[in-house]
């Protein structure tokens, strides 16, 4: 019979596995009692025999990079920098756990982003009127868990007003108010600069020939809703049609009505200027196919994945690693894929919807401590 177990479970094996690890690790589960696993096999795994082991490895040594990664795995990080037989090493020593979807309102659901590429000017003008903002310096983050431990996952996002901490401007009042913050670059369309909110990073070429990198660094508190389910809502598409490009084209052809569909969603991002093309919340640059972008109140942010699905009509079955978050993503059993750069990339992730089936590969030196 396969066993199922809570991911409590798996704290008390990491914190027993601590000691042994030259590099302690910490309770990386603690705080996840929702999430459930049931433990597997390499061979139940789709098209395990397929992976590119070599090009995997080289995907979580990258992450290896990074403490979050490093505090999960340990040791093995130093052990996979010296492998010599990818797949050895991961059959060796790992057990695949497949996670478990308790949530039946929770959509098992693998979509996709890019990093888009947007025309810019670092001057205002006719052509260059779209402002991209850094953080406000008046935008205010209040921590609750030091008074509430049971709110240490939220965080109140606003600003002072006289002695009042109030909701910060939504996306609407933002364009119609003196925000307090430096555009970092003027670009050339509103949508685009609503899409690159929704990817959380990209790239901006200067009229001067030159391109800045650019990436999340911060939101107005409110949240995120699509302007996909809007558009159905409106009878504008329907559900079976909504993907970026369909979303795009009705934007286009409606000019007069863009700001009433893009303020739906009051929130708003704030970037930051950054001296590498598209990395996501682990701080490293994102590997395409290989980094997912998953809700860190299930799966920790560092953690090696199996995914299980297809884009287009192609199936992707492949080692990722869980190295961004995304205000979308939500539930245990769902995944962002990061395609790359390019009109290929974002063609592909305009359309990814597909369903999912998430392995985490749990060392075996947890397992037997």
């Amino acid at each position: 019979m396969k066993q199922i177990i809570n991911i409590s479970i798996i704290t008390i094996i990491i914190v027993l596995f601590s000691a042994c690890s030259k590099e302690p690790l910490s309770p990386q589960f603690k705080s996840m009692p929702k999430t459930y696993l049931q433990k597997g096999t390499f061979e139940q795994l789709k098209e395990w025999n397929l992976e590119n082991y070599d090009e995997a490895l080289a995907s979580f040594n990258n992450s290896c990079k990074t403490k979050k990664s490093r505090n999960i795995y340990g040791e093995l990080c130093e052990k996979a920098s010296v492998s010599h037989n990818a797949k050895q090493f991961f059959e060796n020593q790992f057990t695949p756990y497949k996670i478990i979807n308790k949530d039946s309102k929770k959509e098992s659901l693998l979509t996709g982003y890019y990093e888009p590429e947007l025309k810019g000017s670092l001057i205002e003008s006719d052509k260059y009127k779209y402002p991209l903002y850094n953080t406000p310096s008046d935008l205010i983050i209040v921590n609750l868990n030091s008074i509430y431990p049971e709110l240490k996952k939220y965080r109140l996002r606003g600003k002072i007003v006289g002695n009042r901490l109030l909701p910060y401007d939504s996306r609407d009042e933002i364009n119609n108010k003196n925000l307090k913050a430096k555009p970092i670059c003027y670009v050339d369309s509103k949508i685009d600069r609503f899409f690159l909110e929704i990817q959380g990073s990209g790239r901006i070429s200067l009229e001067n020939g030159k391109t800045i990198f650019v990436g999340y660094d911060n939101q107005n508190g409110h949240k995120y809703r699509a302007i996909g389910r809007y558009l159905i809502k409106i009878g504008a598409l329907e559900s079976k049609n909504v993907s970026l490009q369909s979303i795009r084209k009705w934007l286009e052809e409606n000019p007069s009505r863009v700001d009433e569909v893009l303020n739906y969603n009051k929130s708003l991002v704030y970037f930051k200027e950054r001296k590498k093309s598209a990395s996501g919340s682990l701080g490293i640059v994102l590997t395409p196919k290989r980094s997912v972008a998953v809700d860190r109140s299930f799966i920790p942010l560092g953690t090696m994945l199996y995914l299980e699905s297809q884009v287009q009509e192609n199936k992707l079955n492949r080692i990722v690693i869980a190295e961004d978050t995304g205000g979308a993503i939500k539930g245990a059993v769902r995944a962002d894929l990061f395609l790359g750069y390019g009109d290929e990339a974002m063609k592909i992730a305009g359309r990814l919807k597909s369903t999912l089936s998430l392995w985490i590969l749990v060392p075996n030196s947890m397992e037997n401590n």
